[in-house]
């Protein structure tokens, strides 16, 4: 048990910076470029039940540029996600798997 979750750690960090380095480029292109922003607010259901899970799950979703976590319903696992650019909800959370590891 210890050491799944080890992993799922490891794992989520990799995943997590990888998210961010991918993200920064992808702003550093839409910026340099001129190109017109679409800032939305999406809702993203979550599979992750716990408020700590939730919470983990939103910080790591506004550490990633270009978005950001407006609201929490942890009663009906929703995030409120503010996007500059318009994203399916999936890669907005890629790492929640991992985060389902470590804490559920």
């Amino acid at each position: 048990m210890f050491l799944s979750r080890i992993y799922y750690w490891i794992a989520y960090f990799i995943v997590l910076i990888c998210e961010i380095i991918k993200s920064t480029a992808s702003m550093c292109v839409l910026i340099f470029k001129g190109d017109k922003y679409d800032p939305q607010i999406i809702n993203i259901e979550t599979k992750l039940k716990r408020e700590i899970s939730q919470t983990f799950l939103a910080n790591s979703i506004t550490l990633t540029p270009g978005t950001l976590t407006v609201d929490i319903d942890t009663e009906n696992q929703i995030l409120k996600v503010a996007v500059i650019t318009p994203r399916d909800a999936k890669d907005v959370i890629p790492f929640e798997p991992y985060i389902k590891g470590m804490f559920e």
